[in-house]
């Protein structure tokens, strides 16, 4: 039995006892061990790169916050009708340069903005425009007096320099309280006389050429196509609405013969 199995040990058979085991775990321990480390150390590089990336994330979203904080700040110290009047000046670019534009290629900058108006968009100013200042006819003496001083100022177009020698000359003089002399102080100038005197002849002028305004009715019949065809019918029923009142009232009616 025993020379058995030492020719079996020399045949290279495993021990029953599990010696030859033993051998093969050893062999395969260290590389199993290193490719642990490595997983590990994959993942630690993983984890780190993404906490990088939410480093750079962080840093980005608080230099925008700055940066948002530092422009409401800016604006909130900015006039309330800030953004109208940027929009306006940028308007106002726009107009200019479309003029000279305009100018160098020989063409009517006004026609040229006209065909590039839609039919909405005048229709829709021209209701802006009716609604800003409605002109509904003449009401009171107080109305038509208000009507007539709001025209008026927006006219002028004062000389800012002119103003400034007069306030020089003057002084406080210039500004009158109820215990000022003013009779014989101030000497108005040939320009102004003569601006007055023209803007005398423009309102006589006008108002000899008035026609007083009647109020539209948007309860009267339409029975006309136009502003033309309008005032024709007005006309024909001024002279002939006797003749033809029966007439019309049997038509509408549906009794006519």
């Amino acid at each position: 039995m025993a020379a058995a199995v030492s020719a079996l040990s020399g045949l290279g058979a495993p021990d029953p006892d599990g010696g030859g085991s033993s051998g093969s775990e050893d062999e395969a321990g260290p590389g199993s061990a290193a490719e642990a480390e490595a997983a590990a150390a994959q993942r630690r590089e993983e984890r780190l790169r993404r906490f990088r990336e939410l480093h750079m994330k962080r840093n980005e979203a608080r230099k925008l916050n700055h940066q948002e904080v530092v422009e409401e700040d800016k604006r909130r110290k900015l006039p309330p009708n800030w953004e109208a009047k940027k929009a306006r000046l940028e308007w106002e670019l726009k107009v200019e340069q479309k003029k000279k534009e305009c100018a160098a290629r020989g063409e009517d900058y006004e026609r040229v903005r006209l065909l590039e108006i839609s039919a909405e968009e005048a229709d829709r100013w021209e209701r802006k425009k009716k609604k800003k200042n409605p002109d509904l006819g003449f009401s009171d003496y107080a109305s038509a007096q208000l009507r007539q001083y709001q025209r008026l100022t927006r006219q002028i177009k004062p000389d800012l320099e002119q103003y400034e020698k007069l306030k020089e000359q003057y002084g406080e003089a210039l500004y009158p309280t109820s215990d000022s002399l003013l009779h014989g102080s101030h000497v108005p100038s040939k320009e102004g006389v003569d601006r007055m005197v023209a803007d005398l002849e423009k309102q006589i002028e006008k108002r000899e050429k008035y026609s007083r305004r009647r109020p539209y009715n948007d309860d009267a019949d339409i029975d006309y196509i136009n502003e033309r065809n309008a005032k024709f019918n007005k006309k024909a029923e001024r002279f002939y609405g006797k003749y033809t009142a029966e007439i019309k009232q049997n038509l509408e009616r549906g009794t006519a013969i």
